[in-house]
């Protein structure tokens, strides 16, 4: 407990000399302890904006308006851009790359264009064990990642987030929707809407953590494991099947393996990043292993 009041007490230590900060506002409890941090920090000299596209579920928009009006901090939307990109929309393995560095480039000149000082954004130390391309883009950019700077995880974000009393500290992860998308196949707004549909609709019958996966008519829907036994059920089952097919899917199935944070990196390596084929320049250091 006491490390982690002592991170905190760093990080808004650190966020101060930064003098003003843009944060780069996803609503999830990661980017809002650090609005919350900054706000504390820095008082009026702190901005949250907020990407908006296809790619981003609809709930969290609404999440980080939020917060941005319980911590009482100017907050802005911009749209982040990146299906101005074929190089996003043609989804290689390292597609989220594309996607921050459009997002992250609008930021920094926006940033520029009100003299604030500096770009943060939440990624914390637990995210270097998976493939985050993005981290890339915020490097090249100079976007800072105030906590991986400190060696901050997100057991002590959720701790944090508590701390600063905020009402979306235990929100499970959210990221963009073209996550549920396999590599290699083109994304669409429609299949985006309907994967955001879909994740609405289910997550009003009650489950709390989940993915849809969208496999073109088929959706393969991940549910914590002890959710899983809920679709014994007969009756509440064809509830689950009868959203999906609202959203516009023909076929649903289970997968047994349950969810699972990067499912869709499941089998690549660095080899994949460097071989993928298409129209795609590929940055030469993106897999974060």
């Amino acid at each position: 407990m006491l490390s982690v009041q002592v991170k905190q007490s760093e990080l808004i230590a650190l966020l101060k000399c930064m003098q003003g900060v843009l944060v780069a506002f996803s609503g999830g409890v990661d980017s809002s302890v650090l609005l919350a941090a900054a706000r504390e920090a820095l008082g009026d000299s702190v901005v949250a904006v907020t990407g908006t596209s296809a790619a981003f579920p609809a709930h969290d928009i609404e999440s980080a308006r939020m917060v941005s009006s319980q911590l009482e901090v100017q907050w802005v939307t911009l749209e982040s851009g990146e299906f101005e990109d074929p190089n996003y929309r043609f989804n290689p393995p390292n597609r989220c790359y594309f996607c921050k560095k459009s997002l992250f480039t609008r930021l920094v000149q926006k940033a520029a264009g009100e003299k604030i000082p500096f770009v943060v954004e939440g990624s914390n130390i637990d995210d270097l064990s998976d493939i985050r391309p993005g981290m890339t883009a915020a490097r090249e950019l100079g976007v800072r990642s105030p906590f991986i700077e400190l060696g901050i995880n997100k057991e002590m974000i959720r701790w944090m987030a508590q701390s600063f009393g905020l009402s979306n500290w235990d929100k499970p992860s959210s990221p963009c929707l073209a996550s549920r998308i396999p590599y290699g196949e083109q994304i669409t707004p429609e299949r985006l809407s309907r994967v955001d549909r879909s994740e609405s609709l289910l997550r009003g019958l009650g489950f709390r953590q989940l993915r849809v996966r969208d496999h073109g008519t088929l959706a393969r829907v991940e549910l914590m494991p002890e959710e899983m036994k809920l679709l014994l059920d007969l009756h509440f089952r064809e509830k689950v099947i009868e959203a999906c097919k609202n959203a516009g899917y023909t076929f649903v199935t289970l997968d047994l393996r349950g969810y699972r944070t990067g499912a869709m990196n499941e089998g690549l390596d660095r080899k994949d990043f460097e071989t993928t084929s298409g129209p795609t320049i590929f940055p030469h250091d993106e897999l974060i292993a």
